[in-house]
């Protein structure tokens, strides 16, 4: 199978390859964040700038969840939630990263300069 691809099939390949790499590199990144968005119980809590350094105490039906905003990144430090996925998800860095404490209700957004998806609907 391998002899039947010849010269110029190995060129339009390498192009191709070329190509998707170029695209993947200037295409798909989210952007720097601006702004962390908390919810609570679906709610709106706090629209903070991702430029100063705190920590927010926000309380839900189990206990208060402290979410720490440091150096341009946010996370869920502390979650009374037994499994604490939120509090495994680390620090948020990027546009569109998103923790969520689903027993606690509370969420964690960054926002950037524009409104990022993650799927297109019709």
């Amino acid at each position: 199978m391998i002899r039947l691809v010849k010269a110029g099939d190995w060129l339009v390949i390498m192009i191709g390859l070329f190509f998707v790499a170029y695209l993947f590199a200037n295409l798909w990144h989210m952007g720097g964040a601006q702004k962390v968005l908390i919810r609570k119980g679906g709610e709106v809590f706090a629209e903070l700038s991702l430029d100063e350094n705190r920590k927010i105490s926000v309380p839900g039906p189990l206990g208060v969840s402290l979410v720490v905003i440091s150096q341009g990144k946010a996370r869920v430090e502390k979650d009374p939630g037994r499994h604490q996925y939120c509090v495994r998800q680390g620090w948020l860095k990027n546009a569109g990263d998103v923790a969520i404490c689903l027993p606690n209700q509370v969420s964690v957004e960054l926002l950037g300069a524009e409104k990022t998806y993650d799927s297109l609907n019709y």
